[in-house]
């Protein structure tokens, strides 16, 4: 069974995907601001990377639900207010909808523009979407607008972690950390 510390924590796989899908998210949110006003040729090059760290999340995030459905997580504090329960859930639903959306819908608009992804030298084929350019344009559109709601989602979970160490001082994060003492 282990210590009630060890039972609230997170197992390391589950660590290891959380930080590595965050970093991942993190960083192909200042690529592709860094792309936004380079040239065309430079903001292609700089895109590749976008493009190749957006599916390596996806196969990161799929990982993630298989290893979720396997290795149940440890149950949330009983500390937290009905509130902060719910809220913990649906924001963690909305990661991951958007974990999946976000790089499909890339693969898909750029489907339109008949251009395969390269990530990290395997390439994701070209989709048979059955539209061209303009309709591809609108999905990495509707791809940049999820995208904000991304770094917004980001923004509201970080707030969360600060709550949680400096106002309630419960030691949640360390429920995603090899290291500190959760509180359950």
């Amino acid at each position: 069974m282990g210590t009630p510390a060890a039972r609230s924590r997170y197992s390391l796989v589950a660590m290891l995907l959380h930080w590595a899908i965050a970093i991942g998210v993190i960083a192909n949110w200042r690529i592709a601001e860094a792309a936004e006003n380079l040239p065309q040729a430079e903001r292609g090059a700089v895109m590749s990377w976008h493009f190749a760290i957006g599916m390596a999340i996806l196969l990161a995030t799929l990982a993630r639900i298989i290893w979720r459905l396997v290795h149940r997580p440890p149950p949330l504090s009983s500390r937290l207010a009905v509130w902060e329960r719910v809220l913990a859930r649906v924001t963690h639903s909305i990661f991951y909808i958007l974990l999946l959306a976000l790089p499909l819908l890339g693969w898909i608009g750029m489907s339109g523009y008949k251009a395969p992804i390269d990530m990290f030298g395997f390439v994701w084929p070209v989709l048979p979407v059955g539209f061209g350019e303009k309709t591809g344009h609108e999905i990495l559109e509707f791809h940049a607008t999820l995208g904000s709601l991304m770094i917004l989602l980001v923004g509201l979970h970080l707030l969360g972690v600060i709550k949680h160490m400096v106002v309630d001082r419960d030691g949640n994060l360390w429920r995603m950390l090899p290291f500190g003492t959760p509180k359950a």
